[in-house]
């Protein structure tokens, strides 16, 4: 096994080629095999990831935990109201000290304008790789295992692969940019024809829609913008809707809520569905908001592989950790 990533963190797939992204996803796949026929791993014997969760999770936090377990080291997970950062302490402190008693600092930190450069300032202050768990800007965790699960069901070459990513109505909270966001980023990689779809306001950041243009130019993704959702759906192998904030629309949640409750039929319908190719997949990084981001008689019919995506995360931690801590 290659040893190039030892030691490097990981943030953005942006940091990584295409043929680093692949071999990633080889051995998630290996991973995966030898979990299920209960084949040992004890890659990261004795190793300790530091695991600090500003907001709440349930996929994120239980796939590196039980992904660790599993390649033979330990998690400690840490809530910044158990630690000194209640009391002001820097987040350069906090990595300087944690990457002295460890392998590796997990960080999940998603507050617009402030998550990922928490994360970007403990890696610099980092001796062990940082490994980014969703923050303001980037999901690539998610994003991994969402790639894994596309080529489990189209194969290795997702050239002219259609895929929707749209906007879904949802009000439980202001959800981050970053799954969409990383989504762009990566499948621009992979020669994708990619739909992005929203409501006018609900925009992605400007500079991530640039890379991931960047990207298609490099590899002869398309990428196209539009305002309905509908287009998202048109002849797509995958859809993936899915609620984001409005943070493009006001600083005020109060206004940005007003704004989103005028897009109520943003949902993720069987008539949507209809306007997809026949063996459209429909994908949602969870937990999906049913009954307004998406129809029960989607998320649990025949076109869903949501559950296939979220194990797919514990197979993709599994391997970045293996990769970047320093494994076989």
């Amino acid at each position: 096994m290659s040893t190039f990533f030892k030691g490097r963190h990981f943030i953005t797939t942006q940091d990584f080629s295409k043929e680093e992204i692949d071999l990633l996803l080889d051995l998630s796949k290996e991973l995966k095999m030898k979990f299920v026929v209960d084949e040992p791993t004890p890659w990261l014997l004795y190793k300790t990831v530091f695991m600090i969760f500003f907001d709440e999770s349930t996929r994120t936090r239980n796939s590196i935990e039980a992904g660790i377990t599993q390649l033979g080291g330990h998690a400690h997970f840490l809530t910044p109201d158990k630690m000194q950062i209640a009391h002001g302490e820097t987040a350069a402190d906090t990595a300087k000290v944690l990457s002295r008693f460890g392998h590796a600092i997990a960080i999940r930190a998603c507050k617009f304008a402030q998550g990922n450069n928490y994360i970007r300032t403990c890696a610099v202050n980092s001796c062990v790789p940082v490994l980014n768990l969703q923050d303001d800007v980037y999901h690539p965790m998610q994003a991994l295992a969402d790639l894994m699960t596309i080529r489990e069901r189209f194969g290795e070459n997702l050239r002219g692969l259609k895929v929707g990513i749209s906007w879904a109505y949802a009000e439980s909270h202001l959800k981050p940019l970053s799954v969409p966001q990383s989504q762009l980023l990566l499948f621009s990689k992979y020669g994708m024809e990619i739909t992005l779809a929203y409501p006018e306001k609900f925009d992605l950041m400007p500079d991530i829609v640039e890379k991931a243009r960047q990207n298609a130019a490099k590899s002869g993704a398309k990428i196209s913008i539009t305002h309905s959702m509908e287009e998202a759906f048109e002849k797509a192998d995958v859809v993936i809707p899915k609620n984001w904030g409005g943070f493009f629309v006001s600083q005020n949640e109060k206004e940005i809520l007003e704004e989103t409750r005028k897009h109520t039929d943003w949902i993720c319908d069987e008539r949507k569905m209809k306007l997809a190719k026949p063996g459209v997949i429909y994908m949602h990084a969870l937990p999906a908001d049913r009954g307004n981001e998406v129809a029960d008689s989607v998320i649990d019919g025949p076109s869903s592989v949501v559950y296939d995506e979220a194990e797919n995360r514990l197979h993709t931690a599994k391997a970045v950790m293996a990769l970047t801590m320093g494994g076989r």
